[in-house]
């Protein structure tokens, strides 16, 4: 009945399988409930940062919890659309909850026993907590590599150390057999396997995660160097990442262990196929001369640091819903290693009021900024008073507005909700989710988008819409037409409006049907009238 949970059982364990069933259906039973609440409770706005109270206070074991929530996400067919966004924005939180929590338990650990592919793996696993990402999978698929680059090695020196030890177990002192492991490794890597820096598509965040690095086999300097390390220290040989600028290199010590002359060292650039590089090399690879300080080794720590300032960064680059997590993600990793840094605190503050999500949490993070460092009364003066009246204007909300199509003022209203359609002018296939009688945009938006050069202007029903490419649109009635071949629409909001795709057309969950009553049978008649065999 439930294959995923056998991971946490024993052969030896002796277990009452009539309690486990019947706390694994008790389970279900609540994560049913608290899923099939959420759209009643946060249709209208963003789910709030108390809004996982329940789930934090669970009275059931947590793994049978996210078990049920899989099998809702993994239900077949075209319905449970709502319940299916909903449980996964619950499984989504409750993984990243428990990544938190490993994240600060492995910064606590000893240097000497922070992992740096660990470290990586982390990341990896917050930034995509529904992919089936976990180490020991990861560290399977390094271990076959190091495997490969052994066998290379038994070719050219049957008798290296690195052969009759296990992983990691000892360090190779003499630096020609260290060498003959990085050649072995670069023949593995770059030669038999392909792998190489990823200049076409640098700023894709694919390259920052370590198990779609040895997926794509391609990434950015930082991430290819962690795989690099992490494979040469398994094969007896102590490579040192280094926090270069703008380009993350790995040193390989020539002389005295320990030495602090960076002319001892020779830098590994993994992102160019392992190319061996001298100080002076380092220098012409970024264009400019850099002081002895960029050529020091850096901790686990500074590692993680600068993979998720990559994201960071990476998330500041556009404005779309994708990159808005992505910076949401990356911030909630930097301010767990470093919850006291303003920079990143202002900046999380103005993400979230930006959003116009989690007023509340603003405040306390303003608070927490304030109590820092008082110099920055001014912004966050600013930002308290304008957090403060958008919670007054929530306050006054009378609930939600009705949109009956028999009102005169609707009349003109042609399309209704759950409609697939097409737009003339840039050729998108969208679902309308939302319709007003006419452009209720303000002037800016109105004038930005040319509305006015349209033939009845902003005087014209508008539409809400979810476009397939995942971007949310307000389109004119003009501009839309139905689609002559209705297909599902892969949006991550769909499920928020909508409770099941037909096959020709979507329709409204019970929140959404609130809003828009009439739209429903509309919606029936009107695809009946189309795409009725016979009917063009």
């Amino acid at each position: 009945r439930w294959p995923s949970l056998l991971k946490y059982y024993s052969h030896s364990d002796s277990v009452s399988w009539l309690e486990e069933y019947k706390a694994r259906h008790n389970a279900g039973l609540e994560a049913q409930r608290i899923v099939a609440s959420f759209s009643k409770r946060f249709f209208s706005e963003h789910v709030p940062c108390d809004g996982f109270s329940d789930i934090e206070t669970l009275g059931c074991p947590s793994h049978f919890f996210e078990d049920e929530l899989m099998c809702i996400l993994n239900m077949e067919g075209r319905k449970g659309l709502t319940w299916k966004y909903y449980a996964k924005k619950i499984l989504y939180f409750l993984r990243q909850q428990n990544i938190l929590k490993n994240l600060k338990e492995y910064l606590q650990r000893p240097t000497e026993r922070q992992s740096f592919l660990e470290g990586a793996v982390l990341i990896d696993q917050y930034c995509n907590p529904l992919s089936d990402i976990c180490l020991k999978s990861v560290q399977a698929q390094v271990d076959d590599i190091t495997d490969k680059v052994r066998k290379v090695l038994r070719t050219k020196n049957p008798r290296h150390p690195s052969l009759a030890s296990k992983a990691g177990e000892i360090l190779i002192p003499e630096v020609e057999l260290q060498r003959q492991v990085l050649d072995a490794m670069n023949c593995v890597l770059y030669e038999q396997l392909k792998y190489k820096g990823n200049e076409l598509d640098y700023y894709n965040s694919l390259n920052s995660y370590i198990h779609q690095v040895l997926i794509r086999r391609t990434g950015i300097p930082i991430s290819l160097s962690v795989l690099y390390l992490t494979i040469a220290r398994q094969l007896g040989v102590k490579l040192e990442p280094v926090n270069f600028p703008s380009h993350f290199l790995l040193r390989w010590c020539q002389g005295k262990e320990g030495s602090t002359d960076i002319f001892d060292y020779t830098y590994i650039d993994a992102f160019g196929k392992g190319k061996q590089l001298t100080v002076k090399e380092c220098e012409y690879l970024i264009g400019h001369h850099v002081t002895e300080e960029f050529y020091g080794v850096v901790t686990s720590k500074e590692v993680l640091q600068r993979m998720v300032g990559n994201l960071l960064n990476l998330g500041k680059r556009e404005s779309t819903d994708q990159s808005y997590q992505l910076l949401r993600d990356s911030l909630d990793l930097y301010l767990a290693m470093y919850p006291d840094n303003v920079q990143h605190l202002m900046l999380q503050a103005r993400l979230y009021f930006h959003l116009g999500i989690w007023p509340e949490k603003v405040l306390d993070i303003l608070q927490h900024i304030q109590a820092l460092d008082p110099s920055q009364h001014g912004a966050v003066g600013y930002l308290v008073q304008h957090t403060l009246e958008h919670i007054e204007r929530r306050k006054e909300e009378l609930g939600p507005e009705v949109k009956h199509r028999s009102d005169e003022k609707h009349r003109e209203v042609c399309f209704s909700i759950g409609l697939i359609m097409k737009h003339k002018r840039y050729g998108y296939n969208c679902v309308i989710y939302g319709w007003d009688p006419a452009c209720m945009m303000g002037h800016e938006w109105i004038r930005n988008m040319n509305v006015h050069s349209l033939p009845h202007g902003p005087h014209q029903p508008f539409y809400n819409v979810l476009v397939e490419d995942g971007s949310c649109r307000y389109a004119a009635q003009e501009n839309l037409e139905y689609n002559s071949e209705p297909r599902e629409i892969p949006h991550p909001d769909i499920g928020r409006y909508f409770s099941e795709f037909t096959g020709l057309h979507y329709l409204a969950n019970t929140e959404l049907e609130i809003r828009y009553p009439e739209d429903l049978e509309l919606t029936r008649a009107t695809v009946e009238k189309i795409y009725s065999p016979g009917k063009e």
